[in-house]
């Protein structure tokens, strides 16, 4: 077992999100590694106190050296389709257990299949799609799920602008593979439907026209939930945000950094004739992808593990217990049929 004082490595550091997570580990007193391609950018944007480690996606030396003596590996650097296999590996070669915060479905089904195996027999944790895309939706429908069969799970994503970060449109520009739902059990390219009714958000929010745009979460809750039917909605205004190339990128507006957005995610699960819901409501999607991956890199060094091998987030973590953590600390506010206490 991991000991709860080893650092947790953070790379691509310089970045939007990785950025957050580095004051998120920092803000809890954890040590971090701050790992990025640049030892110029590290030292702009990283407080003095912070380890520094340089070492490029494709340098597994490099990679093995800035992940030395750490015990978790957050992989914030996209795009994911080039960056999780040679992070995920080094990860396990050092002995790190890995999480990344893809919203990539081709390179979550890809680190499912290359290194279950391996994590399973290093006895670690290898947890992609972790963060706001992927990670919330399977901790959600994780809670509010039981044993057996699943009828239809529904994700509807409402943003009330989506400010891209530059991170965010170099993905878009590198993954071009086919997007993937769950139909009669089974993944399979996207056909969108012409036809999707408004989803009504709360307040501030309200009802909004929605499109089906599938991301990581198709895939991981694919991975371990027994779905014959799974789909993601997405408001159309966010979708014309990201696909307008004058859209900005996110502007701060309070001392964390965060930007206005304000967002919600909700989960619909039709099961045994039942139909439950649940979400969460906050600010920010980048920056409250943070929380998420350092309380679970919490749980994943200080308790042993729930299982060892390639994991969806509600797999690797109790997902109740972490969606209530993230509420009690006011990072969220989770709402519906998954009670926070």
């Amino acid at each position: 077992m991991h000991s709860p004082t080893q650092s947790i490595a953070v790379y691509g550091a310089t970045g939007h999100t990785g950025q957050f997570v580095v004051q998120e580990a920092l803000r809890r007193g954890l040590p971090v590694v701050a790992v990025a391609r640049s030892a110029v950018r590290l030292g702009a944007v990283c407080p003095p106190a912070v380890a520094q480690r340089v070492a490029a996606f494709d340098d597994a030396a490099g990679l093995a050296q800035a992940f030395a003596g750490c015990a978790v590996v957050i992989n914030c650097a996209g795009p994911f389709l080039d960056t999780v296999e040679p992070v995920a590996r080094a990860a396990l070669r050092a002995g790190c257990h890995y999480i990344d915060v893809t919203a990539e479905q081709a390179s979550a089904q890809a680190c499912f299949a290359d290194f279950d195996a391996p994590a399973r027999a290093a006895g670690l944790a290898v947890v992609p799609a972790a963060g706001f895309y992927g990670g919330l939706a399977d901790l959600l429908a994780s809670a509010l799920a039981s044993a057996g069969p699943i009828e239809e799970i529904t994700v509807a994503v409402g943003l009330d602008r989506w400010w891209p970060t530059a991170g965010t449109r170099q993905t878009g520009e590198r993954n071009k593979a086919p997007r993937l739902v769950v139909q009669g059990g089974h993944l399979v390219p996207l056909v969108p439907s012409p036809q999707v009714p408004d989803w009504h958000f709360s307040p501030p929010l309200g009802a909004y026209p929605m499109v089906e745009l599938p991301f990581s979460e198709t895939i991981t809750l694919s991975r371990h939930l027994r779905a014959d039917t799974i789909r993601s909605l997405i408001n159309r205004s966010a979708l014309g945000d990201i696909r307008d190339a004058a859209t900005p990128a996110p502007t701060p507006v309070d001392a964390a950094g965060r930007s206005a957005q304000r967002f919600e995610l909700a989960v619909r699960l039709a099961q045994g004739g039942a139909v439950r819901t649940a979400g969460v409501r906050g600010q920010d999607i980048y920056a409250v992808t943070a929380p998420i991956v350092i309380d679970a890199a919490q749980r994943l060094m200080a308790s042993p593990l729930r299982q060892a091998g390639a994991l969806a987030l509600g797999e690797a973590v109790d997902p109740a217990d972490l969606l209530r953590a993230l509420h009690g600390s006011r990072v969220l506010e989770v709402f519906g049929d998954v009670r926070p206490g």
